[in-house]
């Protein structure tokens, strides 16, 4: 739930006091609506994973968890329907859409394209405060594996992601990328289940060091290779399932590490 208080574009998660940003739509200076407040509190509901797929969503039911009015909650579905991060059915059910193998791809694809540009584009703007709070991210990613907490887990993986594509001030591609995000969001809670499953090589440590010595290349290695881990982990963990093979979208070093997407 977002605290009455914080700035509109950002938002808390309810259980750890993590303050995420997430990108207003509208962001030009006018006044936080109710309906905007709805709309930002479902994205990042989205983006931790905190709605789960294959279930339907009450509506009611989820503007008490989030702190919103039923009626601004009913515009928010509407744009995120328009979005494709959300399904609304005939019988006005809610839910995440399907994942199809065709989707997934896409949105693999789009991440790929997208994030290592934004990494790039932010390199020369990170400085040493803004690295301390990037590696404080990863710090409160790996202390929440410890500690059996998926939400913070996915908040802070999606933390340190932005806080780093922000600071290249590249507000096009990072509100293209939350679209991106919001999508593939509630199926990342089964990647979480794997943790523990797999030896990979910290990608996120990776990308520190690549930022801490201004290396462009191994920044954009160390942003797509973790991007493949953990597509990779998703499409296994959403395909298997679905009886379906996917080949796997890439490999890396191994040692004992986190996946993180």
């Amino acid at each position: 739930m977002s605290d009455r208080n914080e700035k509109p574009s950002e938002l808390r998660t309810k259980s750890t006091g993590l303050t995420v940003r997430v990108t207003r739509a509208d962001d030009q200076g006018q006044p936080e609506t109710m309906q905007d407040r709805a709309y930002q509190a479902l994205r990042h509901a989205l983006i931790v994973g905190k709605l789960p797929p294959g279930k339907g969503i009450s509506l009611r039911a989820m503007a008490e968890d989030l702190g919103v009015g039923v009626m601004p909650m009913r515009a928010a579905i509407a744009r995120l329907s328009a979005e494709n991060a959300l399904a609304v059915h005939d019988n006005r059910r809610v839910s995440i859409p399907e994942m199809t193998m065709d989707r997934f791809d896409q949105l693999m694809q789009a991440r790929l394209l997208i994030e290592p540009t934004c990494a790039i584009r932010a390199l020369s703007a990170i400085d040493d405060a803004a690295l301390a709070g990037i590696r404080d991210y990863d710090d409160q990613m790996n202390a929440s594996y410890q500690n059996g907490d998926a939400e913070l887990y996915m908040a802070a993986n999606y933390a340190f992601h932005f806080e780093i594509y922000r600071a290249g001030q590249s507000e096009v591609l990072t509100r293209l990328l939350e679209s991106v995000w919001m999508q593939f969001g509630p199926f990342m809670r089964k990647v979480y289940g794997m943790v523990g499953t797999v030896r990979l090589t910290d990608k996120h440590e990776m990308a520190i060091h690549a930022i801490e010595r201004r290396d462009v290349t191994r920044l954009k290695l160390a942003i797509e290779a973790d991007i493949l881990d953990g597509m990779d982990l998703l499409g296994k963990s959403i395909f298997t399932e679905a009886g379906e093979s996917r080949p796997a979208a890439g490999k890396s070093g191994r040692r004992s590490g986190n996946p993180q997407a």
